[in-house]
């Protein structure tokens, strides 16, 4: 379970300047933070530190990110997306 503070500031960084990362990013946090692992966690907090164009890169599957834990929790996302 998720601490309450840590869950605050995960959907407060997923409010992004852009609409389309906003959506996604909101979505996925809303319905999937209460059950993701620690792991999934500190990779989806290592994700929100990343720049919008990066993001929109990877999220929309032009490009992958180089780091491990990057790949792992996009494509969780990309797989959790239900409107991609």
């Amino acid at each position: 379970m998720i601490d309450i503070s840590r869950k605050a500031k995960l959907m407060w960084h997923c409010r992004r300047g852009m609409l389309e990362l906003d959506l996604i990013l909101t979505r996925f946090a809303e319905s999937h933070l209460n059950v993701l692992t620690e792991e999934q966690l500190d990779a989806f907090d290592k994700l929100l530190g990343c720049i919008d164009p990066e993001l929109y890169s990877w999220l929309m599957g032009y490009e992958q990110p180089t780091d491990k834990d990057l790949v792992d929790i996009v494509e969780f996302i990309k797989l959790h997306d239900k409107f991609r």
